[in-house]
């Protein structure tokens, strides 16, 4: 029997790899809801355990093969699962122009984990990951946990991140194998290049402003607040192609002000200042600030905490309103077009909430 679970496993060890993988990512992308949740998060804490305990059982210099199996499937569940919750609250929070290049790092780790097939050379990617998923997992819980978000907290991410690996490496030196040694130099080269890549992203303004993100956003002709609570935003009548088109033709009559509507979301108790940034691309096709109008946010509405602001004299062409934080990282962008005319086009009054 033994000897079957064996062949069958060698024989399809990338597939059901790949499966585990997968089935914990799965799981996450679908039921990762608040960011500030305690169940999230202690599921996400609890996947970090689960990986480093099953790392270090299994690259101990004898086990079976029935616990290979069985630490190797569980190390990859724990893996898609991170991924995914990583993956799910960063790609919220991102703004894809800017952000990409942290996203797709994240999906480069998915690729990289089936890359490796060496039990050692996977064990040095194994390490590699449980640090960035650990890095990764730290750069939202700690603004979370201190209720402040800025670069001083982030490098506080970050050096709670080397002593955490370190204690972990330090117990790898107790229970795993002697091959262990072999890698260790390796593996501090490797953890160094994720802090420091990590670092050089966070600073370049390309990792986004997590745990904050953009529930809702507009460009509207008017904006007022209701009796009840909920704002009133004045749109021009669209058909089907407001689904499609990313940058809208704004028509405006003259000396007419638009207005930029934004919902953001962030944890309760969780109060930051964040900028609206009007700009404009000019003959050259480069794009220069128009304006910049400084807001604030407070935390706790699921449904994100509502604000706007206003900007005339709008010259025809191409807009957009970027919402940063104070530090400048990039929370989201409304790209807009400016079309002149000298008659009202028909507009439409629709609710926020």
């Amino acid at each position: 029997m033994l000897s079957k679970v064996k062949h069958f496993y060698e024989k399809y060890e990338r597939r059901i790899s790949v499966g585990s993988l997968v089935a914990g990512f799965i799981v996450d992308s679908l039921t990762l809801q608040k960011i500030d949740a305690w169940r999230e998060n202690v599921w996400i804490a609890g996947n970090l355990l689960l990986a480093g305990i099953c790392i270090i059982l299994l690259n101990r210099s004898r086990i079976s093969v029935r616990r290979h199996f069985w630490l190797s499937n569980i190390i990859q569940f724990s893996f898609g699962a991170l991924l995914g919750s990583i993956f799910v609250f960063y790609f919220r929070s991102a703004a894809l122009a800017v952000s990409w290049p942290f996203i797709l790092l994240l999906l480069a780790a998915m690729v990289g984990n089936e890359l490796f097939q060496k039990r050692y050379e996977r064990f040095a990617f194994q390490l590699s990951f449980f640090y960035f998923s650990l890095f990764s997992f730290l750069i939202f819980i700690v603004p979370i946990l201190i209720r402040r978000l800025n670069s001083w907290v982030f490098l506080l991410s970050g050096v709670a991140s080397i002593f955490l690996i370190y204690l972990f490496i330090l117990g790898l030196n107790r229970f795993a194998g002697e091959k262990f040694l072999e890698e260790k130099t390796r593996i501090w080269y490797l953890v160094s290049a994720i802090f420091i890549g990590v670092n050089a992203l966070y600073f370049a303004h390309l990792i986004p402003p997590i745990p904050l993100s953009l529930k809702d956003a507009g460009i509207y002709h008017s904006i007022s607040k209701g009796f009840s609570g909920n704002y009133l935003v004045v749109d021009e009548v669209r058909g089907v192609e407001r689904y499609f088109d990313w940058r809208p033709d704004i028509h405006i009559m003259p000396n007419e002000s638009l207005y930029a509507y934004t919902s953001i979301y962030a944890p309760g108790s969780f109060n930051v200042s964040i900028v609206h940034e009007w700009q404009y691309k000019n003959e050259a096709g480069e794009w220069v600030t128009a304006t910049k109008i400084p807001l604030f946010l407070e935390g706790g509405r699921v449904e994100g905490f509502r604000t706007y602001s206003s900007r005339p004299e709008l010259t025809e062409g191409k807009w957009r309103v970027d919402v940063k934080t104070s530090s400048g990282h990039l929370i989201g962008r409304i790209g807009f077009e400016v079309v002149p005319v000298s008659e009202p086009v028909p507009l439409k009054t629709l609710i926020r909430r």
